[in-house]
């Protein structure tokens, strides 16, 4: 999150002046400062008073501050910590529970050295044990909110997503600490101040301990070269629109490079026209040692395709919606991560298959080629709505699309006689998992020097259901329902024009899909 001491010492300066007027703030309550006393009356009144009057009010007031309760809160952060350790954030776990526990510690000792009583009504809605400032609620929330802000900012690429989370977490913050005042069981200075004393302990924590991942270089130690090279050249191909800020995107690579002992970082950006063949033809010529793919999957398989055999590894920084490649071998989705294998991680050869069919030029892919069901979700994708939603777009088109008309296939695998089948949709994997890890074909390796076939045919709708629980457990029975296949070539015809993808990337309609794996052809940068 914090990649410089600039960064480093601005946390740390919020951190100060959130204490100091934290602090301040608690002397004046400490000493009864008559003009705060007053204010905090009068603020306090109108709100108690509409809570009392409206009974429906009163009551969503008190389930809000159940279920916003800071050892709830807390326990929930702790719940999150850990589904980050499982993703592999670790020190983004460690900094968001050293936040909460820190929160939920010091305000305690902070009402236990103030000892202020809490406000006083006649007929109160709600009755709160212990001491009043500063609000427990609102120092834990504020902390809440500053970590969901942290890990917002650090983890989520796209902006409108970005936006709207960090809006709805301060706004949720916002409205736990009117719903202590609305509920008569504090001052608005006592939220006040437990928004100031969660600030400070979140923007403390940023200053003294980054939550990003630490680069490989740091932790370990540099992989051994074949033929050591005095000038270790990379070559970055990036696709402008998928990162929010290119120039600043640019600068972070730079450094990282910099720090991982690259000489140098020579830059290409894609077009509209051109996808990243002459980009990626161009890196290779200029003697380039890596060449970075920083884009979606269109950008990823076009500059792989072009350095195919040319032994300069790739280094995938996936930006798209999809990222099944990166999915696949382990690559984080978290940018500078990502970049950072690239950089720092080991080299894998992979498979690619070459491909061919009627109404197409030869091309490659690395993911997955698919005919009917699977290619019209591609087809139904609204771009505009991708970009608002990201892969949530492919599961909407795919809902739309679960009814794709039955078609008829014949297949051949390595040569051998046809067979035929019906299926809604046939898929030639050169990997296993779709979105979210779903396990569409649980044996298939990128690297063994095979293809696997998939043609799923649920009869009717409500078929999909026991289909996808059979997916979902890696269930290795193949019927009429499920029929899998394996091999070095595959031969697919249809009886009519059906919809076709590879990788993603919708080709024209047609009867006919030639796929052979070449073995081992493009060397990627996994993580170590």
């Amino acid at each position: 999150m914090i990649d410089t001491a600039r960064a480093r010492w601005t946390a740390l300066a919020g951190a100060l002046l959130s204490t100091g007027l934290f602090v301040a703030l608690a002397v004046l309550v400490d000493h009864h400062w008559s003009p705060l006393v007053d204010a905090d009356r009068h603020l306090a009144k109108e709100p108690f008073r509409f809570a009392s009057e409206h009974p429906w009010f009163a009551d969503g007031a008190q389930g809000i501050a159940v279920a916003t309760h800071p050892n709830y809160v807390v326990l929930a952060g702790l719940v999150a910590a850990i589904a980050l350790v499982v993703k592999g954030y670790r020190r983004a776990a460690i900094w968001a529970a050293i936040v909460l526990v820190t929160a939920r510690v010091a305000y305690y000792a902070v009402k236990h050295l103030v000892e202020r009583p809490r406000p006083h009504w006649a007929d109160p809605i709600d009755r709160a044990p212990g001491w009043s400032f500063p609000s427990g609620h609102a120092t834990t929330i504020a902390a809440a909110a500053g970590v969901a802000v942290v890990l917002v900012a650090m983890l989520i690429r796209r902006r409108g997503l970005r936006r709207l989370l960090i809006a709805a977490s301060v706004l949720l913050a916002l409205v736990v600490g009117a719903d202590r005042v609305f509920v008569g069981v504090h001052f608005v200075s006592d939220v006040l101040g437990g928004f100031l004393l969660g600030i400070a302990i979140t923007l403390f924590a940023l200053a003294a301990y980054d939550p990003a991942p630490r680069s490989l270089a740091q932790v370990l130690e540099p992989l051994p070269q074949a033929i050591p090279s005095t000038q270790r050249r990379v070559a970055a191909i990036l696709n402008p629109i998928k990162v929010d800020d290119p120039a600043g995107f640019r600068v972070m690579v730079e450094r990282m490079a910099l720090d991982s002992g690259w000489e140098q970082v020579s830059w290409w950006e894609t077009t509209v026209e051109d996808t990243g063949y002459r980009m990626a033809h161009e890196a290779a010529v200029s003697g380039a040692d890596l060449v970075i793919a920083i884009g979606g999957d269109g950008t990823i398989r076009a500059v792989c395709e072009e350095l195919a055999g040319t032994g300069i590894p790739v280094g995938i920084v996936p930006a798209g919606t999809g990222n099944l490649l990166a999915r696949n071998l382990s690559i984080p989705l978290y940018l500078r991560a990502a970049v950072d294998v690239g950089l720092n991680g080991q080299d894998r050869a992979i498979d690619m298959v070459h491909v061919s069919g009627d109404d197409m030029e030869d091309a490659t892919f690395l993911v997955m080629a698919g005919m009917g069901f699977d290619a019209a979700i591609m087809e139904g994708v609204n771009e505009d709505f991708k970009k608002r939603v990201g892969w949530l777009a492919y599961v909407w088109s795919a809902l739309k699309a679960l009814m794709f008309p039955v078609i008829r296939v014949e297949v051949s695998v390595d040569g051998a006689p046809f067979t035929k089948h019906r299926a809604r949709t046939l898929v030639i994997g050169n990997v296993g998992s779709l979105q979210a890890g779903m396990p569409l074909i649980p044996e298939a390796a990128i690297d063994d020097g095979e293809l696997d076939v998939v043609l799923l045919y649920p009869r009717r709708f409500l078929s999909w259901i026991p289909l996808a629980a059979r997916v979902l457990t890696k269930d290795k029975r193949t019927d009429e329902t499920i029929t899998r296949m394996t091999g070095r070539e595959v031969v697919v015809r249809t009886q009519a024009p059906a919809p076709r993808q590879l990788d993603g990337d919708l080709i024209a309609p047609g009867k006919e899909l030639r796929a052979e794996c070449v073995h081992g052809r493009l060397l990627v940068r996994v993580p170590r």
